[in-house]
């Protein structure tokens, strides 16, 4: 629809305005010229000053200056609207605001500032590095919405090179893209718009010109807060809102960076935000971010554990996904509240002296039309060639891992989540697929690197870049693989040709031990190397241990109901698993609902099975957690050396007959901790052991006690060593192993 002016034929008198021609004029009226701000907006040259305003159907358009002069505008061409006064200086252009009615009324105006007026907000160095070897990062300080302090509004700038043209759209223009077409900054491919009074809490879109020559509305990459699912609306974020919230861990930060968290003790409790409170029993509970901080603080205090390391936190669209198909990189997910809930969260857990890690996935993305994928109508931040792009296990696209631009992107989202949040470390879900490029594909369906081999070298130096500044700019924090194959020099450092992780998820640990586990004890003897294997390779990286919340979903079933027997004995192999884990060298990762022997299948519908804790002897099984966690912490022999050979000894490794191992773990000064682990039906009563120290040895865990819901049986709380009767120099002692049983010995 050609809107027409109130007067047509009226024009103002003085000097004429500065010409434009009409196609121009068209392409800005309906949006579509990359170059707004070249007709929008105020231009001078000598002696007259031109300013032009797209307000479609307005009645009225007046320019009034800073010093008060009134230019009343007239309709020039379809929603665009003119006028000119005399002006000697071109280099002196004066503010304004404009003044529009919609109505013949003319007490039925509103005052705004006019957004094409304005210089851009990102400077040229920013522009050149986004695109250099070097890179930016921290790239949420350049793209995405951001205050603008000068005018208290807020800066939108988006990467879409392929892009004809742009729009911003919002609850400020009603979603009228016409009204606020963005400017092309050149050859950098990035957009701009700044809004002078659009602020903190706002919803937007930009709304895409593709090459494909349709319009789409998309997400911000980078926005920093997001409507809640099943909406998909960006929201602008200021940190320094009036009521933004303010971080009071320094001396956790403080702490954190003197301190070499890999050589101490870990135990990890991982959660699914949305499905932990003992108050989910059905998908409508409200969870928030702010009333986990309140019941799981406590929890994972009293229960022992150093970490939380939550399931992915940045914004999905499908729930169902848990995360691990993120649309929103640089957005906490709105379920459970706003960016500010999520760091009262952070913070009360530093404040309780829990560390905090969040799962990260950069190794794909989902295909939501409104999210990344052909974000700007071709591929752009995912490869171009399917065989590379197109993910077969999960039906998403791949990052181009070898793209400056993707690169910047990904690199700096880890390092926000590091510096917004104050987090202390990032999992890096399905690194394999990251590092492979015939990850899941057959043969003629990958594509080879520039070597002929399979190896992604793009992504291998993109880790090895975010773990090099990750550790650089956040000391003391931890970087964690999940990485299943038997890639060398996971936790190498980068110097060494390494990818420069701080620890690696041990898969075939997990994998071995829950298999020999599942076979009925009178099997186990032809298993016996399923449970004692992980040692052959136990330094080849720095691990740990797993039990996460993929050995309970599909189909999988709860962790207790993998064992053979009644239930009785199904609970005791798991509490003597939990006890020889604790044991084994690596760090110590456990899924929520584990440390109850939760006995359903996990659903992050229905929640954890809380009603359990009422039995004693699942109960008992949350006590054991509860101790082994505080054994754990206060004894450096069952972490001190996790990736030095000097730290373990068998005593027995080969015990297949009585399904029994036995063996030592030691600390830098020399102190020893006996583990023995009886995983058969019977109990071995006064089975010899060898030991290093004689004397007396003290029993400081036993799995099989009645607290724990066992049934007692041991020591009586110690045993004392005698001499060997054909070598008086070895010492060794008589100590009796209930079935399914681990034992701690110590002699201090």
């Amino acid at each position: 629809m050609t809107h027409q002016p109130l007067n047509p034929s009226e024009r103002r008198t003085g000097p004429a305005p500065l010409e434009v021609p009409a196609e121009i004029l068209q392409l800005v009226s309906e949006a579509r010229y990359h170059q707004p701000h070249q007709v929008l907006g105020a231009h001078a040259v000598p002696g007259v000053l031109t300013i032009r305003v797209l307000r479609p159907f307005a009645r009225s358009v007046t320019a009034v200056t800073e010093e008060g002069e009134r230019i009343d505008l007239v309709h020039e061409f379809d929603g665009i609207w003119v006028g000119a006064i005399a002006h000697e200086d071109p280099k002196d252009i004066p503010g304004y605001r404009l003044v529009i009615s919609y109505t013949d009324d003319e007490h039925d105006q509103f005052e705004i500032d006019d957004p094409y007026r304005h210089w851009p907000t990102v400077s040229n160095e920013d522009l050149a590095a986004f695109h250099s070897e070097h890179g930016v990062e921290d790239l949420w300080r350049i793209l995405g919405a951001r205050i603008h302090p000068e005018t208290g509004g807020t800066s939108f700038t988006v990467w879409a090179p392929n892009a004809r043209a742009v729009r911003l759209i919002g609850d400020f223009n009603h979603w009228d893209g016409r009204l606020h077409a963005m400017r092309s900054l050149g050859e950098s491919g990035i957009w701009e718009l700044l809004m002078p009074e659009v602020g903190h809490g706002a919803h937007y879109k930009f709304q895409i010109l593709g090459a494909h020559g349709q319009w789409v509305d998309k997400a911000d990459p980078m926005a920093r807060w997001t409507e809640v699912p099943p909406a998909t609306a960006s929201r602008v974020f200021d940190p320094n809102h009036p009521k933004a919230y303010t971080f009071t861990d320094q001396d956790w930060i403080t702490h954190r960076a003197t301190h070499n968290v890999h050589n101490g003790p870990i135990s990890i409790y991982e959660v699914h935000a949305g499905s932990w409170s003992p108050e989910v029993m059905h998908e409508q509970t409200k969870v928030s971010y702010r009333t986990l901080a309140d019941q799981l603080v406590d929890y994972v205090t009293i229960h022992g554990f150093t970490h939380v390391e939550f399931m992915p936190l940045a914004e999905h669209p499908f729930g169902g996904s848990w995360g691990y198909q993120v649309s929103g990189y640089y957005a906490p997910t709105s379920r459970y509240g706003t960016p500010d809930d999520f760091k009262y969260l952070v913070d009360r857990l530093h404040g309780a002296g829990i560390g905090v890690l969040v799962d990260w996935v950069p190794a794909h993305f989902p295909k939501d039309q409104w999210a990344l994928a052909q974000f700007d109508g071709a591929p752009l931040y995912e490869y171009e060639d399917p065989r590379l792009g197109e993910h077969p296990d999960w039906g998403t696209k791949v990052f181009d891992f070898g793209r400056q631009e993707v690169r910047n992107f990904l690199i700096s989202n880890a390092l926000y989540w590091l510096e917004e949040f104050h987090v202390d470390g990032l999992r890096v879900d399905a690194v394999a697929s990251m590092l492979y490029r015939d990850y899941s594909r057959n043969d003629g369906e990958w594509v080879p690197n520039v070597y002929g081999g399979n190896y992604n070298l793009e992504a291998i130096s993109l880790l090895q870049r975010a773990n090099e500044l990750a550790y650089q700019r956040n000391p003391g924090i931890v970087m964690v693989a999940e990485e299943s194959t038997a890639f060398t020099g996971v936790t190498a450092p980068t110097s060494w040709d390494g990818l420069g992780f701080g620890k690696k998820w041990n898969m075939g640990w997990m994998h071995d031990t829950l298999n020999y586990l599942a076979e009925d004890p009178v099997n186990r003897s032809w298993h016996h190397n399923e449970i004692t294997f992980s040692m052959v390779y136990a330094y080849s990286e720095k691990y740990i241990l797993p039990l996460s919340h993929d050995e309970v979903v599909h189909g999988k079933g709860a962790l207790v109901n993998k064992f053979p027997g009644t239930r009785e004995q199904q609970l005791a192999t798991l509490r003597a698993y939990y006890g020889f884990m604790w044991a084994h060298p690596g760090k110590k990762l456990l899924f929520m609902g584990g440390e109850f022997a939760t006995d359903r299948e996990w659903s992050e519908h229905a929640g954890l099975n809380w009603r359990l804790i009422e039995n004693l002897s699942h109960r008992g099984v949350m006590n054991e957690i509860a101790d082994l966690n505080q054994l754990y912490r206060k004894t450096p022999a069952l972490w001190e050396l996790d990736d030095d050979p000097e730290g373990f000894w068998w005593i027995d490794a080969h015990a297949a007959e009585k399904n029994l191992v036995a063996f030592l773990r030691w600390d830098r000064n020399q102190h020893p901790v006996l583990c023995l682990t009886n995983f058969s039906g019977i109990e071995h009563r006064d089975h010899t052991v060898e030991l290093p120290v004689p004397g007396v040895w003290h029993e400081i865990f036993n799995s099989n006690a009645v607290e724990y819901g066992g049934y007692g049986g041991g020591n009586l709380g110690q045993v004392t060593t005698h001499p060997n009767a054909e070598n008086p120099s070895k010492n060794e002692a008589q100590i009796t192993i209930p079935t399914l049983t681990t034992l701690y010995l110590s002699p201090r």
